[in-house]
């Protein structure tokens, strides 16, 4: 059985999360068809493997640590290649996650390395995330997340839509974080979030903005179609 990354063990086991050396290979199987797939289509700039490990999978097992600890509903917006959703979902069978990606080719990666993975908690919408808004999902997720897809003021129309009250929106930022919530903060509560909390996630520069969901999103009267 190959040897679990020992920086995923660590940060899984910061927030409680003890993974297998089952989850540990699929994590590595995931970067497999991550790569594999990269060499066909434009899903992620990192290519070396070691760079992988920790930008991709270790960076989204810090959001580990925000996630409640009983079985919930998560969507991730702007998937791309499975970044943070996928891992999630690997760390985290328990939990039904939902991934957006309106782009095809990348929807389709998705959709074949879940089933690759054998991932029964894994859906996949080819859709965007303003479409889910319309509709029966709209304040149906618990828990929202989205890694290098959007400002912050962007993400907040976008994803606290999507989750009820009392849910909370999980954003992966870096440095740039400092200039984006002062513009961001109206948005935010337009849609019914309360104080943005800056987490440092643990890894470089990298932080988790947490927005709880205190009001329901009021409906716009204009929405872009």
């Amino acid at each position: 059985m190959p040897i679990v990354n020992p920086l995923w063990i660590e940060i899984a086991g910061r927030a409680g999360v003890m993974l297998s050396a089952a989850q540990g290979e699929a994590l590595a199987r995931y970067l497999d068809l991550l790569l594999a797939a990269n060499e066909r289509m434009n899903l992620t700039r990192i290519t070396d493997r070691a760079a992988a490990e920790e930008q991709h999978v270790a960076d989204a097992l810090t959001l580990l640590a925000w996630l409640p600890g009983a079985p919930h509903r998560l969507v991730d917006v702007g998937s791309g290649g499975g970044v943070p959703g996928l891992v999630l979902a690997i760390a985290r069978p328990d939990v039904e996650i939902l991934l957006v990606e309106s782009t095809n080719k990348k929807a389709q990666f998705l959709r074949e390395a879940t089933g690759g993975l054998g991932l029964k908690n894994v859906t996949i919408a080819a859709e965007r995330a303003e479409a889910l808004a319309k509709d029966e999902r709209r304040e149906g997720f618990d828990v929202c997340t989205a890694r290098a897809v959007a400002d912050l003021e962007t993400l907040a129309g976008w994803c606290l839509p999507l989750v009820r009250v009392g849910g909370k929106l999980l954003a992966m930022k870096g440095p740039r974080i400092a200039d984006e919530l002062p513009v961001a903060r109206q948005a935010i509560r337009a849609a019914g979030g309360g104080e943005a909390a800056v987490h440092p996630a643990g890894l470089g520069q990298h932080v988790v903005v947490e927005i709880r969901k205190q009001r329901t999103t009021k409906p716009r009267g204009r929405q872009r179609p």
